[in-house]
């Protein structure tokens, strides 16, 4: 058991969910369903724990995990003594600073002296602190939204991800403190076989994030513009040229980021590219 890689996921929601998802297409098998608190891996040296999301932290900074998937926000606010070692780019979200709709909002000196409802009071506390204000804050789990409407609080400090939530119980979204995706933590001092695995995990996961990011590009070119068409697509060292059976024409392949690709291909199509195919990626290897 010892040889394992210990992981602790979070045991249902969305993060679940999208965790579950990275770790299938990093080929990691393991069995995964509501009511399980751990899983061995068929292929992988790993054991997945199904925690809360609050506990991950403390897990892995007490060395009973190795590594954990957790949202920034809450491995921030529960300031456990724990590593970040990558972003993983998916479960994005806010938190944010929300009050009555209808009332006047005229900067964050406006909470001077109000009441304030979360779930995060170390991460609100330390920007109110920043700001210069002093508010009263008031700590709930769950719920949060339903405060200024009972009375409890004029404000509430919450995360959002579409809105809706807020909108739906009068509320209107004001000030953004603190941005948030899902992170991989690591137990501060892995012994050399542990961090061999987790070196080995974390470029299965650069690998499949690397692939989402691009697109690979076949396309035909008339011979006289590969020049301009080839300086648009560097691809992960540089374009593939090829001869078509069509005198005066060739075949190129690249590798082009998603960020580059509308402005790229726009520009690639004016040089005189024809049939361009784009392709998603499955796994990129540097």
């Amino acid at each position: 058991m010892s040889s394992l890689l210990r992981i602790a996921l979070q045991k249902s929601g969305r993060l679940s969910e999208d965790s579950y998802q990275l770790f299938k297409e990093c080929g990691i098998r393991f069995d995964y369903g509501t009511g399980k608190l751990k899983s061995i891996s068929s292929n992988f040296p790993a054991e997945f724990l199904f925690l809360r999301d609050d506990d991950i932290p403390g897990y892995v900074e007490d060395g009973v995990a190795d590594l954990g998937i957790v949202g920034e926000n809450v491995a921030v606010e529960m300031g456990r003594n724990v590593k970040t070692i990558h972003k993983l780019g998916f479960s994005k979200c806010r938190l944010s600073i929300a009050i009555l709709r209808g009332t006047e909002w005229t900067g964050v000196q406006s909470l001077e002296g109000k009441n304030i409802a979360t779930s995060y009071p170390n991460l609100l506390g330390n920007y109110l602190a920043g700001e210069g204000v002093k508010a009263h804050i008031h700590e709930i789990s769950g719920s949060v939204e339903i405060a200024p409407s009972i009375g409890l609080a004029e404000a509430v400090c919450d995360i959002v991800s579409s809105g809706s939530t807020l909108l739906s119980n009068g509320l209107k979204e004001v000030e953004t403190i603190f941005r948030s995706e899902a992170i991989l933590i690591t137990h501060t001092e892995l012994d050399a076989d542990k961090q061999a695995l987790a070196d080995k995990l974390l470029f299965r996961i650069k690998s499949v994030q690397a692939a989402k990011n691009n697109k690979y590009i076949v396309l035909n070119a008339p011979n006289h513009a590969l020049e301009r068409i080839t300086s648009l697509l560097p691809g992960m060292k540089s374009p593939t040229v090829t001869p078509l059976a069509t005198e005066g024409w060739s075949s190129v392949h690249s590798v082009l980021n998603e960020n580059e690709f509308w402005e790229n291909i726009e520009a690639i199509r004016a040089a005189g590219a024809e049939g361009i195919l784009v392709i998603p990626i499955e796994k990129m290897i540097y």
